[in-house]
């Protein structure tokens, strides 16, 4: 009898462990990365990528650390959402409501944000290089320290934005609509695209980041500031 008790308990031992080995670290979260999109659903950490999930749900839901790449979120509810790290890289959010999301960290490349509504959103630190926000409504958004090489805000609506050290070198905000003002301050502004935007009130540019941006004799800097003598720029 002892030794079966002794037994009994080893096997115990042994279920238990293996219990909270699955519970606590893989099949709750392998279940909830299968499950299927709805509100507040937790996909931290889920491979979701390549798949068609556009018109879905997904208001607050937990998607930090989620792979999405190559994904169609197209027309999604992203509002309050939380895409912290997330990796975007080629997926499409084009025409998604995304106010109030977070995209601190992501990981994109050529990623679809055209026509996105993220007011209030947090860009802040997101790698989306070569990117589109071609229309998007992004008032109260913020983009500091991101890395924003090529990306294209051309028609966005942007107001009381911050693009503090983000990298724009070569971004186009041509026909951007401005109804407040953005801070530069520390941006990184080469070949960046300004043509016709009237940053008059803009905070934080320097006569260094005007001198090696792109401008015209329609864009208005702050007091202080002068068009530099190679603008228009030249684009082969």
């Amino acid at each position: 009898m002892e030794r079966q008790g002794g037994a009994g308990r080893r096997l115990g031992g042994a279920a238990l462990a293996l219990a909270l080995l699955c519970g606590g670290a893989g099949v709750a979260g392998a279940a909830d990365c299968r499950s299927g999109a709805e509100a507040e659903r937790d996909w931290s950490g889920c491979d979701r990528s390549n798949l068609m999930l556009s018109g879905a749900d997904l208001e607050r839901a937990d998607l930090h650390g989620a792979d999405l790449s190559l994904s169609d979120l197209r027309g999604a509810n992203l509002t309050g959402a939380n895409l912290q790290g997330a990796r975007l890289a080629r997926s499409s959010l084009a025409g998604s409501k995304a106010d109030g999301a977070n995209f601190a960290q992501t990981e994109g490349y050529r990623t679809n944000l055209a026509k996105l509504a993220a007011k209030g959103a947090s860009f802040r630190s997101a790698e989306l290089q070569r990117s589109s926000f071609n229309g998007a409504a992004l008032p109260d958004t913020s983009f500091e320290k991101a890395e924003l090489g090529r990306a294209d805000f051309s028609g966005a609506s942007l107001a009381n934005n911050s693009f503090v050290f983000a990298n724009l070198a070569r971004a186009s905000f041509k026909g951007a609509k401005l109804a407040g003002k953005l801070d530069f301050g520390g941006a990184y502004l080469f070949l960046t695209r300004i043509e016709g935007l009237d940053l008059s009130g803009a905070a934080g540019l320097t006569q260094a980041q005007v001198d090696i941006a792109c401008g015209d004799g329609a864009t208005k800097l702050p007091a202080g500031l002068a068009i530099p003598t190679n603008w228009p720029c030249r684009f082969d």
